[in-house]
């Protein structure tokens, strides 16, 4: 559950001030490879469709629409939390409760733009369909193989020589 509500507020970070248009809060910290690409997942969304001018156009309006009417980061939580995380003792019970209300902020912004995904995954042919389908499942088995790598490197115990 710990890493779940992890991953979460890192996505949030990335994918709610890039919505608000701001630089992106995590720059310069070290996310593993498997996190960046679940919160990057939106941007690469259509890759490998070829678009029409026509949607292309659709998707845009749809996007502005959708930024203009998302709910923005609240940068107060974001220094709530960091107070909380820079604390000379870790208080728990408020670090979850932060968290948690971090998370349900999230929540509220990937509906939204799950929302508009959906209405630009409507703009497609079945013929464009079929390809973005494919393209997921691809972006999925390699997620799947690189999670495998890591644990199975996780797993393994250093081979002590004896010199």
């Amino acid at each position: 559950m710990h890493k779940l509500n992890v991953l979460v507020i890192a996505a949030a970070l990335a994918t709610g001030s890039t919505m608000a248009g701001e630089k992106t809060a995590t720059e310069g910290w070290h996310h593993d490879d498997i996190a960046g690409r679940l919160s990057d997942s939106h941007y690469s969304m259509f890759d490998g469709v070829r678009l029409t001018e026509q949607q292309r156009q659709q998707m845009r309006d749809l996007m502005s629409q959708a930024r203009l009417a998302a709910p923005r980061l609240n940068i107060s939580e974001m220094e709530r939390l960091h107070t909380l995380v820079t604390a000379e003792t870790f208080d728990e019970p408020a670090v979850r409760a932060q968290t948690e209300k971090m998370a349900q902020q999230q929540v509220i912004r990937q509906v939204e733009m799950a929302k508009v995904r959906n209405q630009m995954y409507n703009l497609l042919t079945p013929e464009q369909r079929q390809i973005l389908n494919q393209k997921h499942q691809q972006r999925i088995a390699e997620i799947q193989l690189q999670m495998a790598e890591m644990t199975q490197t996780s797993t393994q115990k250093p081979v002590l020589s004896n010199e």
